[in-house]
């Protein structure tokens, strides 16, 4: 028997017509002989409307007793759906991610899975049973607390039981049919990607993409887990993220095309698209340190000051100052959320690195074109600042990596800039335009 993991996400079961939808799609899977493990988002906004109920009790509540919270979400989902899985004649069974097995540090509000021991999971399922697992939470390794796994960790609670079960195939269900190029809600142009490899996948959801997280799609590579993003809206093929063949299975129908890694390395390489797809953040801020001292360890105090609260940067771009000779002004990116803290850590280094200011920006875009063909294609630099003169964007900041060009620009021009470098790089479809069923892309 096929082992396959399913994640819905909050939009595929927001509310009790919805979850019953899931459930006789769960159902058929199991009916159709495989092996089902169902992991599940909190219904609908719950996970938002428990975290302003503990902002109305405390400002800043515990970070203990706010994953305590918010872990009741899935286990709400997760009770509701079995129920209605029983109502339609099959058996399953309900587990919290501590129950699942699902070992983590013990950061709370993002803890990171250590491991995962899936024992009472395959019992249920030698048992007939269809198991499912509340995401997003797990248990610390020592103290045994219950932990949240931040931003996307129900993608990541499925994908890395996929890999403790060894399981065929993870499917993740969202509100939309696949990857696009493009966020449809942008782009209504936009098409989706049949296949795409882990190196890509990783690159888009790390400039924005939200259909996949990047731990997910990390962890999916780490162990080789076939992830099928699919929309739990529709019957369609979704888009396959693997750097294997699509399990037989689960290979689409007659008149698909076949699968990238079924190919030869040659045709691989002709057929490959230029650019996979154009991602996008406004999830970032920029931080500028003015009047840096040009001479060796200062940049080093300024990442270790960044490290030691636990802040991941990510672009980085160093100028000579043009106010003063022997000083260098240095800015990075990083997430909005952790704006306040990095200039709180800044401040209280100022005097012995010894830069004059630092500037803050939270109205800032980001841009990023991502293909594994632009490795043999020379010109894919020209072709995006080309886009955005034309449409007369502003570039602040570029980085580049093997496959992926980034930019930042201002936020309020950032859905132009979007719309422009899809329509260079000849990405926008012909056909009918995207459909997001939910409203939110996840």
């Amino acid at each position: 028997m096929s082992i396959v993991v399913q994640k819905f996400g909050g939009s595929s079961v927001a509310d009790a017509e919805s979850v019953k939808r899931v459930a006789k799609r769960i159902v058929e899977n199991r009916q159709a002989g495989h092996e089902v493990v169902v992991v599940v988002s909190a219904m609908g906004d719950s996970t938002d409307d428990l975290i302003d109920l503990a902002q109305q009790v405390s400002p800043m509540p515990p970070a203990r007793e706010l994953d305590m919270l918010l872990t009741a979400g899935e286990r709400i989902s997760m009770a509701v759906l079995a129920m209605a899985i029983a109502n339609l004649g099959e058996e399953a069974q309900s587990f919290t991610g501590s129950q699942a097995g699902v070992i983590t540090d013990e950061q709370f509000g993002k803890a990171r899975i250590i491991d995962v021991t899936p024992g009472r999971i395959r019992s249920a399922l030698d048992q007939g049973y269809v198991a499912i697992v509340a995401g997003f939470q797990g248990v610390s390794q020592t103290a045994k607390n219950i932990t949240t796994l931040g931003r996307g960790g129900s993608d990541t609670t499925a994908v890395a039981l996929a890999a403790a079960l060894d399981a065929d195939v993870c499917e993740i269900y969202t509100d939309v049919d696949g990857v696009f190029t493009a966020d449809p809600r942008i782009v209504p142009s936009a098409h989706k990607i049949d296949e795409i490899g882990y190196e890509e996948m990783m690159e888009m959801a790390a400039s924005g993409a939200k259909v996949l997280m990047l731990r997910c799609v990390e962890y999916a590579r780490r162990y080789s887990v076939p992830v099928h993003v699919r929309s739990s809206f529709s019957r369609n093929q979704g888009t396959w993220v693997t750097d294997s063949p699509i399990p037989e299975a689960f290979r689409p129908t007659q008149g698909s095309k076949a699968p990238a890694a079924a190919v030869s390395e040659t045709e691989s390489n002709m057929e490959q698209a230029i650019i996979s797809g154009v991602a996008h953040d406004r999830s970032e801020a920029k931080v500028t340190i003015v009047g840096v001292p040009d001479v060796p360890g200062k940049a080093a105090a300024i990442f270790n000051t960044m490290a030691a609260t636990e802040i991941n940067i990510d672009m980085i771009v160093q100028n000579i100052s043009t106010r003063e000779p022997g000083k260098t002004d240095i800015s990075f990116t990083l997430p909005m959320d952790d704006g306040a803290k990095a200039l709180e850590a800044l401040d209280a280094v100022k005097t012995s690195i010894g830069f004059d200011h630092v500037r803050y920006d939270d109205q800032i875009g980001k841009l990023s074109v991502v293909g594994a063909g632009m490795r043999s294609h020379p010109g894919v630099t020209a072709i995006l600042f080309e886009a955005l003169s034309e449409a007369q964007v502003n570039i602040d900041m570029i980085s580049t990596s093997e496959i992926r060009i980034s930019v930042v620009t201002r936020a309020d021009i950032l859905d132009d800039a979007v719309r422009a470098a899809h329509a260079a790089y000849g990405l926008d479809s012909e056909d009918d335009e995207a459909v997001v069923y939910g409203g939110t892309g996840r």
